[in-house]
């Protein structure tokens, strides 16, 4: 198992594009700037979304100026169009700009047009365009949803998503991620697909979801396949509107514990990641999928 890993903080973005409420800017720039001070290389800020149709990110201008930046650390702001792009860029020549985007693909035709509201065709066409919008002022982080499994057309062809590991690579993208969007996903699929796609990509990453709590398992099989990226959401928020009764992310402080468990450093500390777990908790006023900010940590003897 690879001991080069590398975690995104995806909760001032995954973890909040389905939340009701309108969480606070102020709340969310605590949130970017604690991430990176507890020592996450990447965090996923916020979207460059239509506020009409996402309007949790309708102040994502306002919050990428008032981030007091961590040297280092990659802020990462999901583009789906050129548009989201020039706004990218605007905020950016201003000085607040994100350091990185997303671009986003789905390995299906069903998820394209109920995702994205394009066929497959359109959306390749419009990564070629928006990566020429972006002109090289970006790390560029291709996204592949649901890369394991479709709500819409069920099992997904691994040599297609493939194609697109490499089509990825090919526009120009600096990682690639594979992202199990609706948590159908299980180890044995994920380390075939991994360990075909280390061989394409630059980077590898992959975003689980825990949907069917097989969530740790697969990230646990990523890594032995040679992925060096993973993304998580506190208190394992997040989810998918086309997932039934989605749990969301795999949270972020259960990730930790297991990777420190298996002696692998992630740079993060833990026990004040709980501590941001507990607080999310009385945010948002209930109870939060993750675990350990629950039961605690634990150090067991040494084998």
């Amino acid at each position: 198992m690879t001991s080069d890993v590398t975690l995104c903080e995806c909760f001032a973005r995954d973890g909040l594009q389905h939340e009701p409420q309108f969480v606070p800017t102020a709340t969310k720039r605590a949130l970017v700037e604690r991430f990176a001070a507890l020592g996450f290389p990447r965090v996923e800020a916020t979207s460059y979304s239509n506020p009409k149709v996402v309007p949790q990110f309708a102040d994502a201008s306002e919050l990428l100026k008032s981030i007091e930046r961590k040297p280092g650390v990659f802020y990462k702001a999901t583009c789906a169009n050129v548009k989201a792009v020039e706004r990218a860029l605007a905020d950016l020549e201003a000085g607040s700009g994100a350091n990185e985007i997303s671009l986003l693909v789905s390995a299906t035709e069903s998820h394209t047009r109920k995702n994205l509201n394009r066929t497959r065709a359109e959306q390749w066409r419009n990564i070629a365009d928006t990566v020429a919008a972006a002109g090289g002022r970006f790390r560029l982080v291709g996204t592949i949803s649901v890369a394991f499994g479709c709500p819409f057309e069920g099992a997904v062809d691994p040599a297609r998503v493939l194609g697109f590991v490499a089509d990825l690579a090919a526009a120009g993208a600096d990682e690639v991620v594979l992202a199990d969007t609706v948590g159908v996903g299980v180890p044995r699929q994920v380390k075939h697909l991994v360990s075909e796609a280390v061989k394409l990509a630059p980077r590898v990453g992959v975003h689980l979801h825990n949907t069917r709590n097989t969530g740790f398992a697969n990230a646990y099989a990523a890594l032995e396949a040679g992925a060096t990226v993973l993304d998580a959401s506190v208190g394992g928020l997040g989810g998918c509107p086309f997932a039934p009764r989605a749990t969301g992310n795999i949270s972020t402080e259960d990730l930790v514990y297991m990777l420190h468990g298996e002696g692998i450093d992630t740079g993060i500390d833990l026990a004040a990641l709980i501590t941001v777990a507990e607080w999310l908790e009385g945010q948002l006023g209930r109870q939060l999928p993750g675990q350990v900010y629950r039961a605690g940590t634990f150090a067991p003897v040494a084998a």
